[in-house]
Formats: C-alpha cells, sequence, structure tokens
C-alpha cells in the first residue's frame, strides 16, 4: 500500500497490524483479538482523517499512484468492451482511450484519459496529456455515436493537455475547440464525469455533457495548484494555499453550478476499494443516461447549451456613488 504524507498514522497502525498478524502466524498464537482491535482503530483513524481533508489534500488523492483509471472502470462496468483507434488523420494518441461499451445491455461509447499503472505505462500513456490526435480521435467517436443513436460517456483523469511544440504545431488549441462546439451540438446524451485530475483545457475538451460529475476526491480548474503558486509566489512552495484559494474541489464545483452532482468515494478513496467505486460510478452513469435518453434531440441540446451559457453570468449593483449620480 501506498500512504500519502497525511495518513502517516494509518501506516503505523498498518504496520502493527502485519508485525502482529506475522506473530500469529509464525508462533501459532490467537491474535484474533488483538487484530480486531486494530481493525477498530484503523477504521475510525480513517474516518477521522477523511473527515477533514484540505483542498491540497484531495489534489493528491487524485493523483493516487494506485488509483482507479479510466481502462479499469470500462472493465469492470462493460460486460463487452471493444476499443476503437486512431484520428483517421495522423496517429493514436495514447493518452486518451475510447470505444463501445454495453453497460447492462445498454451500448454507449466510452472516452476517457488513460495514465497508465507503473512507470512504462505512464510514459506509453504520456501521463494521461492528450495531443491534437486525442481529441480528434475523441470527436470521431463522438460523432460515430452520433450516428447510431449510442449515448457518450467520457471519464476525465489528465494533468491538463499535452504542453509540446509538436501538440502546439499540430493544432492543441484549435482541436480542444473544436470539440466544444461539436459537444454542444451532439444529438445525443452526453454524460461526463471527473475520476481523477481534471486540468484546463485537457480536460474540458472532453467535459461538455447534458451531466457532469465529479467523485468527491477529484479537482476541476483552469491551473493545478503547482502552476497557480509558481505564477504568484514564483515558487511551488505555497502550493496548499494556492489549492485553498483556487477552490477546486467537488464541493466547491456543486456549490458554484459547474457540476451537476457528487460521486462519493468509499472510505479512504477510489484506490481503497475500487470495485466497490466502479459499482457506484455505473450506478451514476445509468441513472444519468435515462434522465436525458428521452429528451428531444432539440430540447435536450438547447438545455446544453442555456446551461454552459449561464456559468460565469452575474449581477453587478451600481455603487452608493453612481445611484446618487443618477
Amino acid at each position: 500500500m501506498v500512504f500519502l504524507d497525511f495518513e502517516q498514522p494509518l501506516e503505523s497502525l498498518y504496520e502493527q497490524l502485519e508485525k502482529i498478524q506475522q506473530v500469529g502466524e509464525e508462533g501459532d498464537v490467537d491474535v484474533s483479538e488483538m487484530i480486531r482491535e486494530l481493525d477498530t482503530k484503523i477504521r475510525n483513524k480513517r474516518k477521522e482523517i477523511y473527515n477533514n481533508l484540505t483542498g491540497w489534500q484531495k489534489v493528491q488523492l487524485s493523483r493516487h499512484p494506485e488509483r482507479p483509471y479510466t481502462l479499469y472502470y470500462i472493465e469492470q462496468m462493460c460486460r463487452k468492451f471493444t476499443e476503437l483507434h486512431g484520428d483517421r488523420c495522423m496517429r493514436d494518441d495514447k493518452a486518451i482511450v475510447g470505444g463501445l461499451g454495453s453497460l447492462d445491455g445498454q451500448t454507449v461509447m466510452i472516452i476517457g484519459h488513460q495514465k497508465g499503472v507503473n512507470t512504462k505505462m505512464r510514459q506509453y500513456r504520456n501521463f494521461g496529456m492528450a495531443n491534437p490526435e486525442g481529441y480528434r480521435k475523441a470527436l470521431r467517436l463522438m460523432k460515430m455515436a452520433e450516428r447510431f443513436g449510442f449515448p457518450v460517456v467520457t471519464l476525465i483523469d489528465t494533468p491538463g493537455a499535452s504542453p509540446g511544440l509538436e501538440a502546439e504545431e499540430h493544432g492543441q488549441a484549435e482541436a480542444i475547440a473544436r470539440n466544444l462546439m461539436e459537444m454542444a451540438q451532439l444529438r445525443v446524451p452526453i454524460v461526463c464525469v471527473v475520476i481523477g485530475e481534471g486540468a484546463s483545457g485537457g480536460a474540458i475538451g472532453i467535459g461538455l455533457g447534458d451531466r457532469v460529475y465529479m467523485l468527491e476526491y477529484t479537482w476541476y480548474s483552469v491551473i493545478s495548484p503547482e502552476s497557480c503558486s509558481s505564477i504568484l509566489w514564483r515558487s511551488w512552495d505555497f502550493k496548499e494555499q494556492a489549492a485553498e484559494a483556487l477552490k477546486l474541489t467537488a464541493d466547491h464545483m456543486f456549490e458554484f453550478g459547474l457540476i451537476d452532482g457528487i460521486i462519493r468515494e468509499p472510505v479512504g478513496g477510489a484506490h481503497s476499494a475500487p470495485e466497490e467505486m466502479a459499482k457506484l460510478l455505473k450506478r451514476q452513469i445509468k441513472k444519468a443516461i435515462s434522465e436525458v435518453q428521452d429528451m428531444d434531440p432539440d430540447e435536450r441540446i438547447e438545455a446544453r447549451i442555456n446551461k454552459y451559457a449561464a456559468m460565469g453570468v452575474f449581477d453587478v449593483r451600481p455603487s452608493t456613488l453612481e445611484e446618487k449620480d443618477q
């Protein structure tokens, strides 16, 4: 198990548990009572820690190396899945995966970022940072889903779109902008879920939908806490303050009306009970599809556009001085 810095009390308890289990196995001693007591302590300590998480700690959880990624969720949720490759223009971007899957008999097009489960695979997947070819592949699959009337499900988990020179030369901004325009007008239901990191245009490039959800310990922002800290304080040392100031957690996003709901994670995070998390995610996706599937496509598109057009709109009342002048 991998423990984050704020989980150190749990790490010491798990070490004690391991030693007691080892003593019981080697010495043929009944240690069941001690194990039960430690299990209770672990559960209580985990609840105590996870009920008081800061914004930065939630960011850390969203990046946990054992956290489930898109392909894991697809494997758990879909009885059948056929991955589709390539943008039919240049190449197949490994940072975005997608294909046709069966959710309890309903065919859906599932598209998502994939980071990789070890160092070699993370390099292969470019750490989930897609190039323009990835967003064009995603759009190709969405248009295919539209032709056959399949709902679209996107799973978002990226530290941002690929920032390299080659990505800019190949039209990174244009690819993301075109996805937004096309997704706004797609005639089939779109359900988006942030399952990890939701950073900047890399996230929104597949994140415009009729229903948008976030897992409990994820974040969604125009910039990462580290990058924000480096710009404002010229150092990454203030990333904790930046995370709080950005208000990037699921609770904040729901409060601001930028997402439609929060999918609660098992105590300890999605990585502590990945199979349970996959069941919770599948249940919410199916519910969301059922809510919008029977709508007239034109009405659904209008509601989708109005939803995003209303974001960031606010009233500014005139100051006392201006009122006097009037």
